[in-house]
């Protein structure tokens, strides 16, 4: 995973809450978050399953991808660090950043995967001992559908960010290793294929932006611009977002590769955004020149496009 405009680490305040309060603030999102994944994603697996044809993208190389069995320990392992990634904060608003983002993938995964949904085409082969138990448990609540955008790669990005701010010297290193091999295990348990893994990531990076872990948050406070010159500035982004946008839709019909359009049509969409009254903020940038890395990954586009230019509209 990308490792470049790394924020400094988090220092322990002297200001931080009572954990006590985090924990409870935590505790209450879990029990908001979890049964409405287990009820929005076991619905979009039951929709699909009702289709008469659920389509699927795959790519050729894929069919050499092996299985490797073992890879479900840390496929698995994300659920344990969904959870103690909310018990990780030192305030409570905190918790609520952290449980926004989770929440924001889940939303648009899930609309996704009922808007579109795809089917993953692998059969796996019987397996034994504890991937094979971790193997039934999956299976019990989780079918071939709901694919892109992966949401355990959107929720992967989230947690691993979380976590990176946190640590340093080998635990971040192993953090990084065993982070890689989750993303990784999507693949290596037949999971998912792998368009939805740059999906699901660019969803992950759009949830960090939305609800960034300090500093305002792009859409706070947004008022439409009294400006003739922005107004026209947003309608022209926010045209050229919507015919990129139509690009991707109609050009995944001749190849999945289209999908790569999504990216620069949400980057235009951002300036649009900005244009339109939210200012300079949704640049996510210090008074230092400090970038957020989910703003440098999402705007990437946008960046390529105006070489050595000030980035602020």
């Amino acid at each position: 995973m990308p490792t470049s405009a790394e924020p400094p680490r988090l220092a322990v305040s002297t200001s931080a809450e009572p954990y006590g309060r985090v924990v409870v603030r935590a505790a209450l999102w879990l029990t908001l978050l979890a049964p409405l994944f287990y009820s929005t994603y076991g619905f979009a697996n039951w929709l699909a399953s009702t289709r008469e044809h659920v389509g699927s993208i795959v790519f050729a190389w894929e069919h050499h991808v092996p299985f490797l069995a073992w890879t479900i320990v840390p496929y698995w392992s994300i659920n344990l660090f969904y959870g103690l990634s909310l018990l990780l904060n030192d305030s409570r608003q905190g918790v609520d950043r952290l449980a926004s983002r989770y929440l924001t993938a889940q939303v648009v995964a899930v609309t996704c995967f009922i808007l579109f949904p795809l089917t993953a085409t692998f059969v796996r082969p019987a397996t034994s001992g504890l991937p094979g138990f971790l193997f039934a448990v999956l299976g019990g609540f989780d079918k071939p559908f709901n694919q892109a955008p992966s949401l355990h790669i959107a929720l992967l990005v989230i947690i691993w960010d979380h976590w990176r701010q946190r640590l340093g010297g080998p635990l971040l290193a192993l953090w990084h290793g065993w982070c890689f091999l989750i993303g990784a295990s999507v693949l290596t348990t037949w999971q998912h294929h792998f368009i939805d893994i740059p999906t699901g990531a660019l969803l992950g990076f759009f949830a960090l932006w939305l609800f960034p872990a300090k500093g305002e948050m792009p859409f706070a406070g947004f008022r439409l611009t009294a400006d003739a010159k922005a107004r026209r500035l947003s309608l022209c982004y926010a045209l050229g977002a919507a015919l990129v946008l139509a690009g991707a839709a109609i050009g995944v019909f001749f190849s999945a590769i289209a999908l790569v359009l999504l990216w620069p049509a949400l980057a235009l969409a951002i300036v649009a955004f900005a244009y339109a009254g939210a200012g300079a903020k949704v640049f996510q940038k210090t008074a230092d020149g400090q970038v957020s890395l989910a703003s440098r990954i999402l705007l990437w586009p946008y960046r390529l496009a105006r070489p050595g230019q000030d980035i602020d509209p």
